[in-house]
């Protein structure tokens, strides 16, 4: 032993979410804070407390500043468009990123921010 410190190998790389989504399929009401009289209904898909996956009927801008609304008022927060995938169907899947607060997200509470 030479008498310092041993070195740890690096850490890897890390790819792909920060934090495991959840399948919830709840209805929402979304918002642009540009234009705020045109509300949207929509659902999502899967959720976390970073964000959420939001399947809607437009596509929105990346970047775009909505307000997300539960059906059940449970919550309320702003999330920001960080991807708007057009759908076989029609609709839009719309990759949504929280600000700063956790949501917390379950059946009983449709959502609530923290």
């Amino acid at each position: 032993m030479d008498g310092g410190l041993e070195s740890e190998p690096p850490m890897p790389m890390r790819s792909g979410r920060l934090e495991k989504r959840t399948r919830l399929t709840i209805p929402v009401r979304i918002v642009s804070l540009q234009e705020p009289t045109d509300a949207e209904r929509a659902f999502t898909e899967n959720v976390c407390s970073l964000g959420v996956r939001v399947l809607a009927s437009r596509p929105h801008q990346l970047n775009e500043r909505l307000l997300i609304n539960s059906a059940e008022g449970g919550l309320q927060t702003q999330a920001r468009v960080v991807y708007c995938q057009a759908l076989s169907d029609g609709r839009f899947a719309l990759g949504l990123q929280f600000p700063k607060e956790n949501v917390v997200w379950d059946n009983k509470t449709q959502g609530r921010g923290d």
